[in-house]
């Protein structure tokens, strides 16, 4: 029986525009290599600037303290004061990260009158001055160990880039500014196309079904650059210091608002989260990934054993994995939890098309046979294919084909990858009624 194939559907709202994937560059010159560590059984990408580039350019990981895109803030709401752009919290807001901190120093085992100074100290107003000597000072050491060259006074030479309102950091923070993108529980209204994948981290907004525009520079997110508070025109020397400041804003007699900058007691920083099947692409499909463990690189071969130990069908899953990125969707293996399945497949990306196919791994040998990973009743396909079908996607069985030679010694290098085969097999539900109808029609 022939497949028959349907289009992928489209959002109908869509918040930013679509990048280009991370190129697959053969010279090492031309390369962007990112760094990420491996940590209890995890990859995580640290850098901010790497979290943006790998996400952005592909869709990889999802953020350790967001549903899918890496946007976690102390807040939604960033104001102007005294030439710098910080994050603004009220007094109670304030008041409860210094409860968070007391508590994790007092469970560290310090005093509490030590406790109690140091939280003191912390909650002191700071100068604006003081926190862009600081922001400036922090920025020259981070710029020494990239081995960015200073100048003979010890700050920075004007060749290098100082982060001010219009970089590219100032406009990520931009942003996080709409309400609506940081309220994952907001009711989309009735018009919105409900998203039954838990990996949308879009919340409706204006409709919009067309495509985006991938050359496009505008950002057709609700926080635009015609922002009055967040414009670069309107101070164009407001400096983002860094996570350690932020805004308290607080009432005091009269009903007059204070504004005090001070540090942050608490904070929670987001990384990107990597899956075994993501990072080994990007550093063996793609070569723009160094894996580090305990701070030390790890070779291809290195990885690959280390990620065959942690996970025993790694081999299939990462040959499923590689074979539908390199086709051009973007496979999502966390959102198959929900439905039962091992991967999802989006067509550019989960913001602007829903998933395709529900894809099962299954790992046999040329006569189709052996061990499957996921054995099936026909009760438990039926219900899969059911539940497939009422989310309006497809049921894909992925079968990962073993040559009957192929040795364990083979499977320790990511070379036995090129002997694998696939084929792909889709489960549709037979429906009585709309047979006899077909007939009739016949």
């Amino acid at each position: 029986m022939q497949a028959e194939f349907r289009a992928p559907r489209r959002r109908c709202r869509v918040y930013e525009a679509y990048e280009a994937p991370l190129p697959v560059s053969r010279s090492p010159e031309e390369r962007s290599t990112y760094r990420a560590e491996l940590l209890n059984q995890h990859v995580l990408v640290c850098h901010p600037d790497h979290i943006q580039k790998i996400h952005n350019q592909g869709y990889f990981g999802k953020g350790v303290l967001s549903r899918a895109r890496p946007t976690h803030s102390i807040t939604d709401q960033w104001e102007h004061h005294e030439g710098l752009f910080l994050p603004v919290v009220s007094q109670s807001r304030y008041e409860e990260l210094l409860a968070w901190a007391g508590r994790a120093l007092s469970a560290q085992g310090l005093a509490e009158d030590a406790v109690s100074q140091t939280l003191l100290q912390l909650s002191q107003p700071v100068e604006a001055e003081d926190v862009r000597v600081e922001a400036e000072q922090e920025r020259n050491n981070h710029r020494v160990e990239e081995g960015e060259a200073l100048s003979p006074e010890g700050g920075v030479s004007p060749h290098t880039k100082r982060i001010r309102l219009g970089s590219e950091d100032k406009l990520e923070a931009k942003k996080r500014l709409d309400p609506q993108d940081l309220n994952p529980d907001q009711d989309p209204g009735p018009a919105s196309d409900q998203d039954p994948d838990p990996t949308s981290d879009q919340d409706p907004g204006p409709a919009s079904d067309q495509d985006p525009d991938p050359t496009s520079d505008q950002d057709p997110g609700p926080a635009s650059d015609q922002d009055s508070d967040c414009s670069p025109d309107s101070d164009t020397e407001s400096l983002v210091p860094g996570p350690g400041f932020v805004l308290v804003v607080s009432n005091s007699e009269g009903d007059r608002v204070t504004r005090q900058v001070r540090r942050t007691p608490f904070s929670l920083t987001e990384y990107l989260q990597l899956s075994l099947e993501e990072a080994f692409f990007l550093v063996y499909g793609l070569g723009c990934l160094s894996v580090c463990l305990q701070q030390e690189p790890l070779s291809v071969i290195q990885l690959w054993r280390k990620l065959r130990s942690l996970q025993p069908d790694f081999v299939s899953s990462y040959a499923a994995y590689h074979h539908y990125r390199s086709r051009g969707w973007v496979p999502k293996g966390g959102s198959g939890a929900k439905y039962g399945v091992d991967l999802m497949l989006y067509r550019k990306g989960p913001p602007f098309y829903h998933a395709s196919y529900s894809v099962v791994i299954e790992r046999v040998d040329d006569a189709f046979r052996g061990s499957t990973l996921r054995p099936f009743s026909w009760r438990s396909l039926a219900t899969l294919s059911r539940i497939t079908a009422n989310v309006c996607k497809e049921l894909m069985l992925c079968y990962i084909i073993y040559p009957a030679d192929l040795s364990e010694a083979e499977l320790d290098s990511p070379a036995c990858l090129s002997r694998l085969k696939v084929q792909e097999l889709i489960v549709s539900r037979w429906v009585s009624s709309r047979e006899r109808a077909e007939q009739e029609d016949i």
